[in-house]
């Protein structure tokens, strides 16, 4: 039995993905926002509720990440996976209590902040796993990471390729900097999730002319988060790019002083 963290493991993707592996058997933790979603979300899994909890957090902000942190590090000595499925999708100017964009708030930095937290706990485990969900965004250079962190007068177009390939970035320097500690990213595909209630209103229009042509399942977009947690075979850091097919693995391969240079930036902001 593993113990298993899902940040966003009370809707969507994260949703699906929890309840599949506490059908395994595992003993899972879900971090979300929204206790009423939480408390939805453990009582859809039945018999097998009893080896899930959840836990409200704000990973927007740094004081949430802290918080959320401490308190699993009480509960828990020891994590074997840690599951990153919170996102935002906002085009619009806007910042958090830190001054920063939520977009890069939430679909990056939370996830660099709350893995370094709990590294103590991940670090009892001989092969710990980290798994974290962007958009369809390959491991290659290429990014301008001039704008990078503050993002001033949010550029959606511009400014969504650096944020998501920050997840890749962090992926190798843990594999780097952790022996033993195996990090993936994973594409989310195209899901109707609640992702998109903050999504401009066209995209949302889209979602529902389009959502049943186009729009992958929840299953099939959970099962790479499931299978990457499962399996202890895959090289790291590695990403699987397309929904549903675990077989297909791209390893990452990034230049090092760009990883480097961004760790350094998020450590300056988180402090971890």
């Amino acid at each position: 039995m593993k113990t298993i963290v899902i940040a966003g493991g009370n809707s969507g993707i994260g949703r699906q993905a929890a309840r599949t592996l506490l059908a395994d058997g595992h003993r899972l933790v879900l971090l979300g926002r929204d206790p009423h979603k939480g408390e939805a979300a453990l009582a859809s899994y039945g018999g097998d509720a009893d080896r899930a909890s959840f836990l409200a957090a704000d990973l927007s902000t740094h004081d949430g990440v802290r918080d959320a942190a401490r308190r699993l590090l009480d509960q828990h000595e020891s994590i074997d996976a840690l599951v990153h499925t919170t996102g935002v999708l906002t085009t619009t100017e806007s910042r958090t209590a830190d001054g920063l964009h939520p977009f890069f708030a939430v679909n990056y930095l939370s996830r660099y902040h709350l893995t370094q937290l709990l590294l103590p706990a991940l670090r009892h485990i001989a092969r710990p796993i980290v798994v974290m969900m962007t958009a369809a965004i390959p491991p290659v250079d290429g990014a301008d990471y001039t704008r990078f962190p503050d993002f001033a007068s949010f550029d959606f177009a511009h400014d969504r390729k650096p944020v998501q390939l920050a997840n890749h970035h962090y992926a190798a320097h843990l594999t780097r900097t952790e022996p033993g500690l195996a990090a993936a990213v994973v594409n989310a595909g195209a899901a109707k999730t609640d992702i998109l209630r903050d999504a401009p209103w066209y995209m949302r229009a889209g979602a529902r002319v389009l959502g049943p042509l186009v729009f992958d399942s929840v299953e099939t977009c959970a099962r790479n988060v499931v299978e990457a947690v499962r399996q202890d075979d895959w090289t790291t850091p590695g990403y699987w790019g397309k929904p549903g097919r675990f077989e297909q693995h791209t390893p990452i391969t990034l230049d090092a002083t760009v990883t480097q240079r961004l760790v350094d930036t998020s450590r300056t902001l988180t402090g971890a």
